[in-house]
């Protein structure tokens, strides 16, 4: 810790479609097994994995032909991705270039085995996908095998009352199945319990701004070891850092 400048650990040589370039990267994950860092390089249409040693130069090819958009691994090293195109997610063993549908591929739509526009997943322990679907204005859970997805946030319409969302996008939960999701045209982001009806607004909701206590299109969040949640608050330019109760 203390670094004041970041170091560029993949891309940096222009927009492209070089192997050691990127395309508006959406997502990355660590992959600790190999030391490397998955990433979705969304407008190439490929995932790449770059090694974390410091000489690497160039990425490899992962997987090809997806818009992919958001990554997640399970503990058994099984890597989740969503395509925006396709509208589905599917999930794939390291050097698989086919992988099996887990959610979505049915067109777009609302129906509970469709998708329009998933964006950040997440992956419980049992290797439940939740899917932040953005266009439909909910979050999905597909358990494993599943035909037919569950709403577990939101539903299909937009609005900023609790029991809505709107366009829900960074994604994480809890070992009690507790649902955090950025809703990014709220300017919010929203806790859900386990089977609630409706969320608790945790940070935000004051109106799009520059305050403290304000985000603008929030999109991705993260959580660390000591429970703090990272925000990041893309109308405002920044990542906030807040200590959630």
């Amino acid at each position: 810790m203390g670094d004041k400048r970041g170091q560029v650990v993949a891309g940096g040589n222009g927009q492209g479609n070089r192997l050691d370039q990127l395309n508006r990267p959406s997502d990355v994950l660590i992959d600790k097994e190999t030391d490397g860092f998955i990433i979705c390089d969304g407008d190439n249409r490929r995932v790449v994995r770059w090694s974390r040693h410091s000489n690497t130069t160039q990425g490899e090819i992962l997987i090809n032909n997806t818009r992919c958009w958001g990554l997640a691994m399970d503990h058994q090293r099984y890597l989740y991705i969503s395509d925006l195109d396709k509208r589905e997610v599917r999930r794939y063993q390291i050097g698989d270039k086919n992988g099996t549908l887990v959610a979505g591929g049915n067109g777009k739509g609302a129906g509970v085995n469709q998708l329009d526009e998933p964006t950040y997943i997440f992956v419980d322990q049992q290797q439940a996908v939740y899917v932040s679907d953005d266009y439909n204005h909910r979050v999905m859970k597909w358990n494993k095998d599943a035909k037919e997805g569950i709403a577990v946030a939101g539903n299909q319409s937009e609005g900023n009352a609790l029991t809505k969302l709107s366009y829900p996008n960074g994604l994480f939960v809890d070992t009690l199945g507790t649902i955090y999701v950025a809703d990014t045209r709220n300017r919010r982001v929203m806790r859900w319990a386990k089977g609630a009806k409706q969320g608790t607004v945790i940070v935000g909701g004051n109106g799009g701004g520059k305050g403290a206590n304000q985000l603008n299109d929030p999109v991705g969040l993260s959580f660390d070891r000591h429970g703090n949640l990272y925000v990041v608050d893309y109308g405002n330019h920044r990542v906030q850092r807040f200590l959630i109760e």
